[in-house]
């Protein structure tokens, strides 16, 4: 792993990541995202809902979503943050053309050397997550020699267990804590049909603060086992980030090769 001082010429460099809700983008890339934007590189998200029709008061959720989301992309250091206006659960029967206009859009706009979204298994088959994986790959190959890198995301096999399990643990003497992650009962179905990734990072220094980030999406965390983890626990359970190189998109080295782990 590169030690924390480790510093690079990455102020010039960009990275945009595409979800699909908020918390996405800190379970998923919380520790890459922070440990890129502590080394300058500058930091943009597009979230294609407010995810209005999760758990809680349906009324303003979306509202309150999008506030949390703009609190955890504070403490992750995302500078550019642009949450649109697709239904919730609905993006598969979306307008697709728009859609992929509308990341078209963001991509001309901030300039991304490196775009970061879902690999085919959307973390674990959340219709929504494979539809902008489906869609970002579409506009990254339409764009041809001018198009950013492109890095699928998925979660280590078991890792979502692990967490689970050691919180678990830790609350038995307190009567015990949900057993759900984001709504998910099943939860070794994270990263349990994904690819293998083509690039392991280790974001061990920035584990608290990736936990951080996912405990500002206070409404969706509430019945969330990850809302009883401790920060002590963050970096043996949430520092590993798996990313598989798209076949699509350029394919010289990019920035973000540097923070490869040999060890995990």
């Amino acid at each position: 792993m590169l030690e924390r001082s480790y510093s690079k010429e990455t102020s010039q460099n960009a990275i945009l990541a595409i979800f699909a809700h908020p918390d996405d983008e800190s379970l998923a890339s919380g520790g890459l995202i922070a440990w890129c934007a502590e080394l300058e590189v500058t930091i943009s998200l597009l979230c294609m809902t407010r995810g209005q029709h999760g758990p809680g008061d349906s009324s303003t959720l979306g509202k309150t979503r999008e506030k949390e989301l703009h609190d955890a992309a504070s403490v992750l250091g995302i500078k550019n943050l642009s949450v649109l206006d697709y239904e919730d659960g609905m993006l598969s029967w979306s307008n697709s053309s728009q859609i992929e206009f509308d990341i078209r859009q963001a991509i001309q706009q901030w300039q991304p050397d490196v775009v970061i979204t879902f690999g085919e298994d959307g973390l674990y088959w959340h219709p929504d997550h494979i539809a902008v994986h489906q869609h970002t790959t579409a506009v990254i190959d339409k764009l041809g020699r001018n198009a950013p890198a492109l890095y699928y995301v998925t979660l280590p096999v078991g890792s979502m267990r692990s967490a689970l399990n050691r919180v678990t643990e830790t609350t038995s003497s307190s009567g015990g804590a949900p057993s759900q992650i984001f709504g998910v009962t099943d939860v070794d179905a994270f990263g349990s049909m994904a690819s293998p990734p083509t690039l392991v990072i280790n974001s061990g220094h920035y584990a608290r603060q990736k936990l951080a980030a996912i405990k500002c999406h206070v409404s969706q965390i509430r019945h969330n086992a990850l809302a009883h983890l401790q920060d002590e626990d963050a970096e043996n359970l949430l520092a590993l980030e798996f990313y598989r190189r798209a076949l699509v998109g350029r394919q010289d080295d990019t920035f973000i090769e540097q923070f490869r782990s040999e060890h995990h």
